[in-house]
Formats: C-alpha cells, sequence, structure tokens
C-alpha cells in the first residue's frame, strides 16, 4: 500500500502480506505481485518490493532512467543469460533494455529513478 508524504518511516518485510497483482504498466503481469512502498506512478519512480513465482518472467522493457535492485531471496535469470542471487545488487542504466525470469522464484527490492517502456 502507497504511503503517505506525512510518514516519516516505513517498515515493509517481504512476507506474503500486502502484495497484489504486478499492474505497474495498466495490466497485470501473471506470475508477479508487488508491494508499493514509496512510489508515484505520475513519475514512474520510487521502490517497491516485487515478487516472482516461480517461472514467471517480466515483459520486456527499456528504461527510461535508472533502476536499481536488491536479490532479497531466490534468484533471477536476467535475458542475456546472467543469474543474480540474493545479496546482489543489479544497476541498470538509463535506456537499458531487457526482461528477467524467475525459474524457481525470487524476491526484489526494487528502486527507480524514471518511467520504464514496455517493449514488443
Amino acid at each position: 500500500m502507497p504511503v503517505g508524504e506525512e510518514e516519516e518511516r516505513l517498515v515493509a518485510g517481504a512476507g506474503s502480506a500486502g502484495f497484489r497483482p504486478y499492474d505497474r504498466y495498466g495490466m497485470v503481469l501473471e506470475g508477479l505481485s508487488w508491494k508499493p512502498l514509496r512510489y508515484d506512478p505520475a513519475s514512474g519512480s520510487g521502490s517497491f518490493l516485487l515478487r516472482f513465482s516461480p517461472g514467471a518472467a517480466s515483459r520486456p522493457h527499456e528504461h527510461g532512467g535508472v533502476e536499481e535492485f536488491v536479490i532479497l531471496d531466490g534468484h533471477l535469470i536476467d535475458a542475456d543469460g546472467r543469474r543474480f542471487g540474493p545479496g546482489e545488487v543489479v544497476s541498470f542504466a538509463p535506456g537499458t533494455r531487457h526482461h528477467s525470469v524467475a525459474p524457481e522464484g525470487c524476491t526484489i527490492a526494487v528502486f527507480l529513478r524514471g518511467r520504464n517502456r514496455v517493449l514488443d
């Protein structure tokens, strides 16, 4: 659930409570759920937790700004075959195009600065 500007501190766990279908692109992506923390839909910037069910994949997209994420649990495989595991921090530059899949499932903490564009 998004947090109001008046709240100074937000503490959120990666447990199931508070996750909802991932609909950030205006459609629900099967197998993905998210927990917005401080996320502004108008700018596409902010932070959220993103959970991949086993076998789920993100849509191919292009970054309009920097995207960084931390793998909290499980593994994520990027489009180029690179496998990311727990504790790894990944940073994508603006203009990067990619997608990811989580064969066994995973949870990541995402930090976006700018809107992503879905690629067909």
